[in-house]
């Protein structure tokens, strides 16, 4: 089988919870060789999160399958000399220490790069390296809170956090494409770099519709569910049957076939009330009244049939139970197996698909599965490794 493309890299991941082991997982798909460092005894602690998945947690059978753990204690002297001999054969090392930690263990980005010029040394923080919140707690709530993100989710009487934690998976997926740059770079200059990610600075960047609706609107966006604040008809609608559909009407051509073929009363397409979408959205409450009324007439089916002929864009909104039987995912094979420490789990492909190529999905490590094997890859005999051991420094 064709090689994968990140075949023969590196990395080496001082990483817990959710935003770096993500951005891992995505390498090791692709075919890096991902040495995850944890602590000894306890691990990352996301392996601890909840322990639904026959006793393991769902946060880390999601983040960790192919990668291989080490435990290392990085504050005794005997594990600081093993991390400095893996980051010394590594192409990447990416951190997500509370702030200042990295410097202080020696594996800060300035002092590994001008011993390894060609380390990309990644970090992730919950704020950046510097400002009024460098220290602050950075957990995905409350930076869901500070970007602005739980005041724009939720209904109009509520708000809410949204139902993932968004700020380490947008924090996670720019410290992925971050080192594929990184990586790229390197090939052209031979050098290489050091990135830096903060969960703020990445779930800003996904606040940028709300950011500039504000900005220039001088209001912001309204909390309306699974509406919009923009757009109407837009959201949840309820079929008799109790079949849940969710419309997107975005413009003149679809609103005319919705009047007609959906609703059957192609008059209010020119109802001044609703002929044009900013009076759709200020006349809100009676056009949802309206389509409710004739969807309480038609069943799931009978729905969805007049809004496939009407060209209507639609989903059924489904719980997180019916993801394992998705038409969908099924016809295309999007869910496999990999091997685990309490045996096969169910798991997702990767979003990335490359043609002809398979991609990785190798198992989920116990605590210090590889510790020894790597070990004896760094040149450590057997009287070493059991000296580190009895030390507790692995």
């Amino acid at each position: 089988m064709t090689a994968l493309p990140l075949t023969g890299v590196t990395v080496v991941a001082c990483e817990q919870a959710v935003a770096a082991p993500l951005a891992t997982r995505q390498l090791a798909d692709l075919g890096a060789r991902v040495i995850k460092v944890e602590r000894p005894g306890t691990g990352d602690f996301a392996r601890d999160y909840d322990e639904t998945v026959r006793g393991m947690s769902s946060h880390f059978v999601w983040l960790n399958r192919s990668k291989e753990s080490i435990t290392l204690d990085l504050k005794h002297p005997g594990a600081s000399e093993v991390i400095q001999r893996l980051i010394g054969q590594a192409d990447v090392f990416i951190q997500n220490f509370a702030p200042g930690a990295a410097e202080r263990l020696g594996l800060g980005a300035e002092e590994l790069r001008a011993r390894h010029p060609r380390l990309i040394a990644c970090s992730i923080s919950g704020y950046g390296t510097s400002g009024p919140y460098r220290d602050a707690k950075a957990y995905d709530l409350l930076i869901q809170a500070e970007a602005g993100l739980v005041s724009v989710t939720g209904s109009e009487e509520a708000p809410a956090k949204a139902g993932i934690p968004t700020a380490d998976i947008s924090a996670g997926m720019y410290a992925f494409s971050g080192i594929l740059t990184a990586l790229y770079e390197r090939e052209r200059t031979d050098a290489g770099s050091t990135v830096e990610i903060s969960l703020l600075d990445s779930l800003v960047e996904w606040m940028g519709y709300p950011f500039y609706y504000t900005q220039y609107g001088g209001t912001p966006p309204a909390r309306t569910g699974t509406s919009h604040a923009a757009i109407v008809p837009y959201g949840t609608f309820v079929a008799s049957d109790g079949t849940e559909i969710v419309l997107s009407v975005q413009n003149k051509r679809e609103w005319l076939s919705f009047c007609r073929t959906v609703l059957a009363h192609p008059e209010l397409a020119s109802d001044e009330r609703f002929n044009s979408g900013s009076r759709r959205v200020v006349n809100r409450r009676a056009l949802e009244g309206l389509i409710a009324d004739v969807f309480s007439g038609l069943t799931g089916e009978q729905l969805e049939q007049r809004l496939t002929e009407g060209r209507i864009a639609h989903a059924r909104q489904r719980g997180v139970g019916e993801l394992g039987v998705h038409p969908q995912l099924v016809a295309r094979d999007r869910l496999t197996e990999v091997n685990s420490p309490v045996g096969p789990l169910t798991a997702v492909r990767p979003a990335i698909s490359l043609q002809g190529r398979s991609p990785r999905m190798d198992p989920i490590p116990a605590l210090g599965e590889h510790t020894d094997t790597i070990l004896e890859e760094l040149g450590y005999d057997g009287q070493a490794r059991s000296r580190l051991h009895a030390e507790s420094a692995v």
